[in-house]
């Protein structure tokens, strides 16, 4: 576990952008193997946008970055923070703790308060209205919902008291995670069951992409679905019965076309009420 630490301590950036585009040619791959939806769409046309949202999460997180590494030497130099207040514990238990904590701070919660506060919402809506989810959609996020993520874990750091080394394996995790959920691929529906008492499994995360509520409000989980279980926002819903978007933005021309999502947040909106929905 100290190697696995000492080496996220320092990860050359190269290595970061070497774990990004090969967890999302190993998901591509396999997403044409083992596909959810048959339905053919453009996949390459399809990417283009997703691919220039990913750029601009990674040109805003990489200045920003010294924060990261500023904040936690601070926590570690000054013992503050959760796990700073814990007692002695081995090394591998404080890891999982940590990650398990960044999760719930870092990724659940900014994901949830998105889809209640509206001008949230309004930033978050460019990941929502993709029509064809697959890995390529995991980081189809606005420039300033990447704000809003980076501020939330951020403040984790200092919450949690995280050293840098827990952080960036954090992130690299983070990154195969959402790569991996939002892959349209298709396992065997115990497979994916099992796996969802622990971890957001591709079903469950798909869920959340449904075009209706109330699904659209569930599933908020990044890398473990034991926060949706805690909280109650989870659901489930047949595969065979998923439509992706959003039912008030069905343009599927203007979402695919990136100027039109940078717009996006600032158009005029009213969130739906709670419809049934089969």
């Amino acid at each position: 576990m100290q190697e696995i630490l000492n080496y996220f301590e320092d990860i050359p950036s190269l290595h970061r952008g070497i774990i990004i585009v090969g967890g999302l040619t190993l998901f591509w791959l396999i997403e044409g193997m083992l596909p959810l939806f048959g339905k053919p769409y453009k996949k390459w046309k399809h990417a283009v946008p997703n691919i220039f949202f990913t750029i601009t999460t990674i040109l805003i997180n990489m200045p920003l970055a010294f924060l990261f590494l500023k904040s936690s030497n601070w926590v570690v130099e000054n013992n503050f923070g959760i796990l700073n207040w814990l007692p002695e514990m081995p090394l591998w238990l404080y890891a999982v703790i940590g990650i398990f904590l960044i999760d719930f701070i870092g990724a659940y919660l900014p994901h949830f308060i998105e889809h209640k506060v509206k001008p949230l919402w309004m930033v978050h809506l460019v990941h929502h209205t993709d029509h064809h989810v697959d890995t390529t959609t995991a980081n189809r996020h606005h420039p300033l919902e990447s704000l809003v993520r980076y501020v939330f874990t951020l403040a984790g750091i200092f919450i949690i008291g995280t050293p840098i080394a827990l952080v960036m394996l954090y992130q690299t995790l983070s990154v195969v995670a959402t790569q991996f959920n939002h892959a349209n691929i298709k396992l065997p529906k115990r497979v994916d069951k099992a796996i969802s008492y622990v971890l957001v499994s591709p079903d469950m995360h798909k869920v959340h992409h449904h075009y209706r509520l109330p699904y659209t409000d569930s599933n908020y989980g990044n890398i473990f679905s034991v926060w949706d279980r805690l909280l109650g926002t989870y659901m489930e819903l047949d595969r065979d019965k998923l439509i992706y978007g959003v039912d008030v933005f069905p343009d599927e021309r203007r979402n695919a076309h990136i100027g039109a999502l940078l717009k996006q947040p600032f158009q005029k909106y009213e969130k739906p009420t709670i419809t049934p929905d089969s």
